[in-house]
């Protein structure tokens, strides 16, 4: 029980971080315009120089062995549709972190997000 809450929260919190920080290192780069081979070579060697991508691909690395780790332990039924409270996390981290603006609209969605997850959990029991 304890080693699938942990994992659960790292799937959150590491995950969710983790896509943050790439967020917040890709609008350091700039908006990518250019699809052409080269082009995407530039971007990409441009974006390891940012410290943020280098932290957010390790806490994406530790959400995803969180991950496996936790659909070893629990039916996949219940990991998928738990773990999409990381759209609340996301919301909030973009928010906070990343201070974009999250309209109320969007607001409403997650919530809806969050009493989805909350039905997931109790039916778990």
């Amino acid at each position: 029980m304890l080693t699938g809450l942990i994992f659960y929260v790292l799937i959150l919190l590491a995950g969710t971080g983790g896509e943050l920080c790439v967020s917040r290192a890709m609008k350091t780069i700039g908006e990518v315009t250019d699809f052409r081979p080269r082009s995407i070579a530039r971007v990409i060697v441009r974006a390891m120089q940012v410290p943020w991508m280098w932290l957010g691909l390790g806490l994406m690395t530790t959400g995803f062995f969180s991950l496996l780790g936790m659909l070893s332990i629990a039916n996949v039924s219940f990991v998928f549709p738990a773990t999409a409270l990381s759209y609340a996390v996301g919301a909030l981290g973009g928010k906070f972190f990343l201070g974009e603006r999250v309209t109320p609209q969007r607001w409403v969605g997650v919530l809806f997000v969050v009493i989805g997850v909350t039905l997931v959990v109790l039916g778990k029991r």
